[in-house]
């Protein structure tokens, strides 16, 4: 790689996305790969292709920002390492065009000082880190509440990136709330119809299989009520009122 392409790839990460092969990239992808902001969160269908977003953005963060430190999370290591796998496939696609100083199974140290280290989403295995410059939290609907209360403090002093992405998971959690009151996030929302490598015959076929409540979550970016609550969210939001004083409290 020459250093005028290796310059514009740096300068442009569509152009970074072309080189490892996304050449046609959706709409929102697009857009993502063009934006600036800091805080980014995903409600995406499934196989819409969160996670090569994510795998892009996290690589070209370490390639072409010397002595950054990215943190991938996920519910479990496992999903945390298929991401991995993607960030490490682009990387041998490119040519490795920073050489590896350590390259191993759950994280890829360069030569320019950047480290890309894999976690299981647990609060506990997060804590020895700080100084992350970018957080990428996979399937964030999935994890535990305290691991994303423990990573937030991470970017205080690096002014670091955090970027959620998810397939709703029920009306609960601290995606779920980011989604929907969160503050300062730049939101992106891609369900399947909107995802050309889905076949409609095939998303009509989802539809009469999983019935509407799986359906919706899983290709409709919908959250849904949990299936073993007793009550629907919905039912109790239309019965609050702020006409009614509560029995107990100081209200």
């Amino acid at each position: 790689m020459g250093a005028a392409t290796d310059l514009a790839l740096s300068l442009d990460r569509a152009a970074f996305a072309r080189a490892v092969g996304l050449t046609n990239p959706d709409p929102w992808q697009e857009a993502l790969l063009r934006s600036d902001s800091g805080h980014v969160i995903l409600n995406c269908s499934r196989q819409s292709g969160k996670s090569t977003m994510a795998a892009l953005l996290a690589l070209h963060r370490t390639l072409y920002h010397p002595g950054s430190l990215v943190l991938v999370l996920a519910p479990s290591l496992r999903q945390s390492q298929e991401l991995f796998a993607k960030i490490e496939g682009f990387y041998h696609t490119l040519g490795r065009p920073v050489p590896a100083y350590g390259e191993r199974r759950l994280s890829l140290e360069l030569g320019n000082g950047s480290r890309i280290v894999t976690l299981p989403g647990t609060e506990k295995t997060v804590r020895g880190y700080s100084g992350a410059t970018l957080l990428v939290v996979d399937e964030a609907a999935r994890v535990d509440d305290d691991l994303y209360y423990a990573v937030r403090p991470m970017l205080a002093v690096s002014g670091g990136s955090l970027m959620m992405l998810s397939t709703p998971f029920g009306k609960r959690g601290v995606f779920y709330e980011e989604w929907t009151n969160g503050t300062g996030w730049e939101r992106y929302e891609v369900p399947a119809t909107e995802c050309p490598r889905i076949p409609a015959k095939f998303l009509e076929e989802e539809r009469k299989v999983l019935g509407p409540w799986w359906y919706g979550q899983e290709y409709e970016c919908r959250f849904m009520a949990t299936t073993d609550a007793v009550f629907a969210m919905e039912v109790i939001e239309r019965a609050v009122t702020d006409e009614v004083r509560p029995l107990f409290g100081s209200g």
